[in-house]
């Protein structure tokens, strides 16, 4: 069940973080309730999910995976640029959170 709580903490935080772009800097009240409220539920469903699952892992796999998917949402929702180098960090970032999930 400690998966199920990190999995739900990963995208409750891609959502705050996409509510943060819209709250365009806290001038738009709905985003911007939006934005806490995720986090504040992103972060309580980590605190569960570290009851069982190691922090060190638990905290890479969340800042990594989300890190990745606010990437995605950027290119494909927000017309973000694409190159090389953006490529390459995402797919280093996805091999290190599998790296420590293996080790």
């Amino acid at each position: 069940m400690s998966w199920v709580f990190l999995i739900l903490a990963i995208v409750l935080e891609v959502a705050g973080t996409i509510s943060m772009k819209f709250s365009q800097g806290f001038t738009r009240l709905l985003p911007t309730l939006a934005m806490f409220i995720l986090y504040g539920l992103s972060f309580t469903s980590l605190t569960i999910a570290v009851k069982k699952i190691d922090l060190s892992l638990s905290y890479a796999i969340w800042a990594g995976l989300g890190t990745a998917m606010v990437t995605l949402a950027g290119v494909f929702w927000f017309q973000e640029p694409v190159n090389v180098s953006k490529l390459v960090s995402l797919s280093l970032i996805i091999a290190g959170v599998v790296g420590l999930k293996l080790a």
